[in-house]
């Protein structure tokens, strides 16, 4: 009969303690394994995961049959349970130290859009990394939008992104004006190039966030920049279905309350 002395903490603990006691405890959940191709997996030893099992044997979480073994609808129910504090530990452990460069929750932005996102962060080794990934993106989708925190439009993104516009990638930007003047104004032939291309529409903006989004065929990425010295920070980029409905959602919302820009405005 399974112990139940101490509290639901020291199970917890017991589990936390070792690292191959989690992964074995949901393994078993999967289907019935042997000792030895537990050993195998784990990389512990044989004595090791022996006296894991008898331990798990004793809290009734798994049973014995022949010579494999399974968990029971107890151990079933702790692994499941396991498992998804490991998952949001690992998406936490992500995002730790970039959170404050991302949307916050009141845009309707959830931790759980980044379960499976790719986090490209600025190091002091490589400090264009998030840009270098964002290009990577642009090279491969056909069609694009962004709003926010303009990347398309710097360095070192700027001339590639134009010639994929000029080249024929349908693209569109809500800019805040003065980012659309200064790029106007400091690269004239190449926005009037860019533009002429009638690839690219251009939308205004006065009150956008602090954050980017940018939508691709296939992904969404959120680039966290960095105001006090106009650095990307980080980009977050993913197919989540979840985090493609939001950032739909927020460049809808920010499109409807801007006009087109004439083209002439940035060819004269």
């Amino acid at each position: 009969m399974g112990s139940t002395t101490g509290s639901p903490i020291d199970d917890i603990a017991y589990l936390a303690r070792s690292e191959h006691r989690a992964p074995t405890l949901v393994a078993l959940t999967v289907r019935p394994r042997s000792r030895s191709e537990l050993w195998e997996m784990t990389g512990v030893s044989s004595s090791t995961i022996r006296r894991t099992l008898s331990e798990f044997e004793e809290r009734n979480w798994i049973r014995r049959n022949e010579y494999q073994y399974e968990a029971t609808p107890l151990g079933a129910f702790i692994a499941s349970a396991v498992a998804e504090l490991i998952e949001r530990v690992e998406i936490e452990r992500k995002l730790r130290n970039i959170w404050q460069w991302l949307p916050d929750e009141e845009s309707g932005f959830t931790i759980e859009m980044c379960s499976d996102a790719v986090v490209t962060v600025a190091e002091a080794d490589n400090p264009y990394a998030p840009i270098n990934r964002f290009l990577l993106l642009i090279k491969e989708t056909d069609q694009f939008r962004f709003v926010g925190s303009d990347l398309p439009l710097l360095e070192p993104c700027r001339d590639e992104f134009c010639q994929r516009v000029i080249d024929g990638m349908q693209a569109e930007i809500i800019d805040p004006p003065s980012v659309a003047k200064y790029i106007r104004s400091t690269y004239p032939k190449l926005s009037a190039e860019t533009l002429a291309s009638g690839n690219l529409t251009i939308w205004l903006h006065d009150d956008l966030p602090h954050y980017g989004i940018g939508i691709f065929d296939h992904r969404v990425a959120i680039c966290g920049h960095d105001s006090d010295n106009v650095m990307v920070r980080v980009l977050v980029d993913t197919d989540s279905q979840e985090a493609r409905e939001w950032a739909e959602s927020k460049y809808s919302f920010y499109q409807r309350q801007t006009p087109t820009v004439p083209l002439e405005t940035f060819m004269d």
